[in-house]
């Protein structure tokens, strides 16, 4: 684990960290790690942005749809990138650079988004598995 120090300068900087942590029961050194670190992130592929949601803290394009969402649907497809990021594009409504960003994101953060779309498809899996069992069951 490596320490760090930090004086705020800037007014309120501080406090607003302290409330942050309060919000959402977590220490500030927790708080102020996580928004470091996707501060960063945000930094080094513009577009991308966390947000919370069901199923934790997420990457996300800015207007547009999750990490994972969109690498998902551009893994399942055949061709170049340039190919299938147009695909996908045109398939969600987004623009091309805004694929590009969510694949470049993924390039660095492959398990991250890798373990989120597993996620998903055993969340999916389990629903099926749940609709299935109820129409079995119900149907007379």
């Amino acid at each position: 684990m490596t320490v760090l120090s930090i004086r705020f300068r800037r007014p309120g900087a501080y406090d607003r960290l302290k409330r942050r942590a309060h919000l959402g029961s977590e220490s500030i050194s927790a708080v102020g790690e996580r928004l470091i670190d996707e501060g960063l992130r945000m930094e080094a592929h513009p577009g991308v942005v966390f947000r919370d949601g069901p199923s934790g803290r997420r990457a996300g394009l800015a207007a547009g749809p999750d990490v994972w969402e969109i690498v998902g649907l551009l893994r399942d497809l055949q061709g170049s990138l340039d190919v299938r990021a147009a695909h996908v594009a045109d398939q969600m409504g987004l623009a091309e650079s805004q694929v590009r960003a969510a694949s470049r994101y993924y390039a660095e953060f492959t398990d991250e988004i890798d373990a989120e779309i597993a996620q998903n498809d055993e969340a999916a899996e389990l629903e099926l598995a749940v609709w299935e069992n109820e129409r079995r069951l119900l149907s007379g």
